[in-house]
């Protein structure tokens, strides 16, 4: 898109950021035009931001506005609402306990990923690679040979459109996906990981980053997130809709500042997370 940069309070919840820094919109890419949302609030860290401008989240950490320097999210699954959390953490929203994966960069929210094993065997990110947890699109991303790889395991086959297409009816028996991080294994069911319309199922996995992996969405929704600026870490602990869990290690607790609801669906969403907020 382009457009011109402006200066306004943004209220989200109970909070209200003053003089923050926006794009305000005047031309969009032709796949915007029907999308349902108010705009995109980008959560990364400054070095990425666009124009140098200060992100939102920054703010509220300067002007005081959150208890703690960390904001947590919840995706939901077909029904109920997804949850983004200011400032604390929702512990109604998983259960077990919180593991906490250092960052590896502090542009996106990245971390250094292990492996990506199926069967007990190494399918992708052979040797280690780099991974962005993120919600920037429904599909788990990857670079073209592994996400070509994983799905010829899972027995896939593309479609016109490009979509990895697997039976239905062979859901159940297909293999888990685990993915290391920190040396901890993030386990997604094929339950988890395929998605049905009408009588067609799709994977989770879509080919298009060459350089990271992009743990968005189908990753997200297993999984409830903390993005921690107060010591640069992910904390990942298994949502309460989670198909299948895993076993994690270490739970500090905390308390949350504000919570806004949104509906996955009416949101755009870019870099780590963020939600529609309302604008004054």
């Amino acid at each position: 898109m382009t457009g011109q940069l402006g200066y306004d309070t943004v209220s989200v919840g109970n909070i209200a950021v003053i003089k923050q820094i926006f794009g305000a919109s005047q031309t969009e890419a032709t796949f915007m035009t029907n999308m349902d949302a108010d705009g995109i609030l980008g959560l990364a860290f400054p070095d990425i931001s666009s124009s140098g401008a200060t992100p939102v989240f920054d703010n509220m950490i300067t002007q005081g506005l959150v208890n703690q320097s960390l904001f947590s999210i919840y995706l939901s699954g077909s029904s109920g609402n997804s949850v983004v959390s200011f400032g604390g953490i929702e512990s109604n929203y998983y259960t077990g306990q919180i593991t906490w994966v250092p960052l590896s960069s502090e542009s996106y929210w990245q971390v250094s990923m292990a492996s990506v094993t199926m069967n007990s065997k190494v399918a992708a990110c052979t040797g280690g690679c780099q991974a962005i947890v993120d919600t920037g699109t429904s599909l788990i991303v990857g670079p073209d040979s592994d996400i070509n790889n994983i799905n010829t395991l899972i027995g896939a086959t593309t479609d016109q459109q490009g979509d990895a297409i697997v039976n239905c009816n062979n859901i159940p028996n297909l293999p888990s996906v685990t993915f290391t991080l920190n040396g901890h294994a993030f386990t997604l069911p094929a339950s988890a990981y395929t998605t049905q319309t009408s009588n067609i199922c799709i994977t989770g996995f879509g080919t298009g980053s060459p350089d990271l992996w992009i743990l968005w969405d189908v990753f997200i929704r297993q999984f409830y997130t903390v993005f921690n600026r107060q010591n640069n870490t992910v904390g990942l602990a298994q949502a309460v809709n989670a198909v299948k869990g895993v076993s994690l290690t270490a739970a500090p607790g905390g308390c949350t500042h504000t919570t806004i609801n949104f509906l996955l669906t009416a949101v755009c969403v870019s870099l780590a997370v963020f939600t529609q907020a309302d604008h004054s």
